[in-house]
């Protein structure tokens, strides 16, 4: 099977499943855990109440997203090097 046909399996195989399922519910456990990871960073014992370290996961999470932010920015300046 050389590489075309492996990605067009794959495609038919990501429909089918798409199909019969719902995407989110695919997904959720993967999106508990990458969210989970940053309650785990702010208060790794658990310590805080919980709306404190649900606020603070939060803020967590949204550096996060504008790190990634920056760093795509830095790449297309670079012309993607």
């Amino acid at each position: 099977m050389n590489a075309r046909e492996r990605i067009l399996r794959s495609r038919l195989g990501a429909y089918v499943l798409h199909s019969k399922h719902d995407s989110r519910e695919l997904t959720a456990p993967a999106r508990k855990a990458f969210l989970a990871r940053f309650e785990v960073e702010v208060d790794p014992n658990r310590e805080l109440p919980e709306a404190e370290r649900q606020r603070r996961a939060d803020c967590a999470k949204q550096a996060y997203f504008v790190r990634l932010a920056m760093k795509s920015a830095r790449k297309r300046g670079q012309g993607g090097r």
